[in-house]
Parts: C-alpha cells; sequence; structure tokens
C-alpha cells in the first residue's frame, strides 16, 4: 500500500508543478523560511525511512521525470499524512562551467530522506518546514 501510495503522490506533485505556478504550491509544502526539528523518534524515523524507499523505488522505475522536487513534495506530504515533521529544501550551486544547477531535498530529524546524493553540491535557499517557532538565521 505504501508504494501505491507513493505512486498517487508523485504523480500529484509532478501534475502540480506541470500546471501550476509553484509560488501557489509553495504555501502548501509549510512554512517558508523554517527547519523542523533535528530530533524524531525512533518510530518516526523508521516510518521516514519507509516513506524515503517508497518514493524513491517508485521515482526509480516509473519513467515520468519524477527527479528531486516531486520525490521531496510527495515525502514530505506523506510524512505530513502520518504526524512527523519534515523540511524540504531548495538549493542552487554554480559548477565549473558556471550554469547554475537546482536541487530539493527532504529532511526529517537528522536524516536527509529524498535528494542525499546531490545536497552536498547545492547551497540551501529557502526552506518549507511544520510544526517549528524558529526561522532561519
Amino acid at each position: 500500500m505504501l508504494l501505491l501510495e507513493a505512486l498517487l503522490w508523485l504523480a500529484w506533485s509532478k501534475l502540480l508543478l506541470l500546471l501550476v505556478p509553484f509560488r501557489w504550491i509553495a504555501p502548501h509544502l509549510g512554512r517558508a523560511q523554517t527547519e523542523s526539528s533535528a530530533e524524531i523518534s525512533d518510530k518516526e524515523r523508521d516510518v521516514a525511512e519507509r516513506v524515503s524507499w517508497a518514493v524513491q523505488s517508485i521515482a526509480n522505475h516509473i519513467p515520468l521525470g519524477l527527479v528531486c522536487l516531486p520525490q521531496a513534495m510527495a515525502a514530505k506530504w506523506m510524512l505530513r499524512r502520518r504526524g512527523i515533521a519534515s523540511t524540504l529544501y531548495l538549493g542552487i550551486a554554480r559548477p565549473a562551467d558556471k550554469r547554475f544547477t537546482a536541487h530539493a531535498w527532504l529532511r526529517a530529524g537528522q536524516k536527509i530522506l529524498t535528494g542525499r546524493r546531490e545536497k552536498e553540491s547545492h547551497a540551501p535557499i529557502a526552506s518549507f518546514a511544520e510544526k517549528t517557532p524558529a526561522p532561519l538565521p
């Protein structure tokens, strides 16, 4: 069932990104420029890792161009349904060829759930989280 849910959220995320301006999507990702807690329970971490596995499994096997942002959005919404706080980050990088690249990743607790590989080469420029009182510095 988790794989089916991941497929539906990924398809919904991809459709939104194709049809709706991001500025209308952003408020549904959480409060801008905030982060969720770095501490979650062991049970929440296990659920988050299963959600991460499901989203990445579907994204890797369905040829719909389900890249980093739809994956992060789908996993975020799946975690939100389960009451687990997470932070979606948007970042940019300027590699040697001087072309900017964008990347999105999702964190719950201290674990990067989606977009882990490319995260290190991208500087965060925006974040979206729920259940968090403190803005980013």
